[in-house]
């Protein structure tokens, strides 16, 4: 297992490689640097810049569902060329949310000085920001940093540009990997940040994904859909969702590999873009702040709004979260939860078991070996399963503890 891909819940496909256990590498047609422009504290990188080289570069994006958007959000999802992005501008330490009027001029003044910096178009950037909501941007300082971030641009900065985002990230996520396929081969790497305000649809994160692959607008799309909704849908730290959530796609074209739609090629991208991006919303949960352990919880049987209802339910219990930080094998809060989303008259012929082991059958304790759950709800990585009455649906969450220390570090989180 490589250090990238740490996690029994994604296994690293065979036509998969790491390029660079760094992951800074990024593919050809790429470069990206970052600068401290005093947004956060001092000779602590906050702005950050990438660029793609390609003029017919082609890309997709995914937003947050939140009814309170963030300025940045606003004005890339409505300002740009969406299926041509060539430039991300992203800073941390404010994330220009709840601020109205001016900061939808302040997000439109940092697209227009990332143009100006990498020579395109201002359509053709995406800017994003994470932080503290509801405190003005300073443009002046985030203007000044994205004119020094171009002036270090490298092929190998990634590294740089997700640290320019991490905020209460306790260890930065990225990867740069290498991925065989039929047509030939391609480079994908990403930078993501996340570790609070992290909730399904999908979390208080930002991704940024680059590839050397030559994609159509519209696989490119299909693609990034797919995977998020099967990586950054699907995590929780704290049920609480986003002003800011971001992830981009940008594809160069520089490997001169094509990926044609239904094609042998797009399913092992997509096997590979799917991968990245799981372990990465994995590495999210596992940042959540202060958490110690991480779940995974699998609801099968009855309808798909159903078993969607269930999983979220457990995942974001705080009984369950806090029996999950303390290594309890306390069933009887995942039966809670559950009867919780799915009021009735009726007892409920509710299965559950816990790394395998059932210990409730038929809505009724089952019969186990009490000793070895409990060594199973030790571990660091811990699979809860819920069976409803029913066939067909099956749903998934990822999830975090809910810690002494999530607590502390968000009572302290502005001062």
């Amino acid at each position: 297992m490589s250090s990238f891909f740490a996690s029994r819940w994604v296994q690293r496909p065979e036509h998969v490689e790491i390029a660079d256990e760094d992951g800074a590498a990024l593919p050809a047609g790429f470069r990206a640097g970052a600068v401290a422009a005093g947004l956060k504290y001092d000779d602590v990188l906050d702005v950050g810049l990438l660029v793609c080289d390609a003029e017919d570069a082609v890309s997709a994006a995914r937003f947050t569902r939140s009814g309170v958007l963030a300025a940045p959000v606003i004005v890339t999802s409505q300002r740009t060329r969406i299926d041509a992005l060539r430039v991300v501008a992203a800073n941390s330490g404010n994330a220009n949310a709840a601020t109205g009027a001016p900061g939808l001029a302040v997000a439109i003044a940092m697209q227009e000085a990332a143009a100006q910096a990498a020579g395109v178009e201002p359509d053709q950037v995406a800017v994003a920001s994470t932080g503290v909501i509801g405190i003005p941007l300073d443009p002046g300082r985030v203007a000044a940093g994205l004119a020094r971030a171009a002036q270090k641009l490298h092929d190998a900065g990634g590294d740089e540009l997700t640290e320019a985002i991490m905020t209460t990230d306790a260890f930065p996520k990225r990867a740069s990997l290498t991925v065989r396929l039929p047509s030939g081969q391609v480079r994908l790497s990403a930078q993501a940040k996340g570790a609070g305000m992290i909730e399904p649809r999908f979390a208080t994160m930002l991704c940024f994904v680059q590839t050397d692959a030559r994609l159509a607008p519209e696989t490119a799309d299909l693609l990034l859909g797919v995977c998020v909704k099967r990586s950054f849908d699907r995590i929780s730290v704290d049920g609480q969702l986003s002003t800011n959530d971001t992830a981009i796609l940008i594809c160069s074209g520089a490997s001169g590999v094509r990926v044609e739609p239904e094609s042998e090629d797009e399913l092992r991208l997509g096997e590979a873009l799917d991968a990245l991006l799981r372990m990465l919303a994995i590495m999210i949960v596992r940042d959540g702040e202060g958490a110690q352990r991480i779940g995974r919880v699998i609801v099968r049987g009855g309808q798909a709004e159903t078993v969607e209802r269930c999983a979220r339910a457990v995942a974001n219990s705080p009984l369950v979260k806090t029996a999950l930080h303390g290594a309890d094998p306390n069933w009887g809060r995942i039966a809670q939860a559950v009867g919780a989303a799915l009021p009735g008259t009726a007892p409920l012929a509710l299965d559950i078991a816990i790394e395998g082991i059932a210990v409730c059958c038929d809505g009724a304790v089952a019969p186990h070996d009490e000793d070895a759950l409990r060594a199973a709800a030790a571990a660091v990585e811990i699979e809860y399963e819920v069976g409803l009455p029913g066939a067909g649906a099956e749903s998934e969450v990822f999830f975090s503890d809910l810690s002494h220390e999530y607590v502390t570090i968000n009572a302290e989180y502005t001062t």
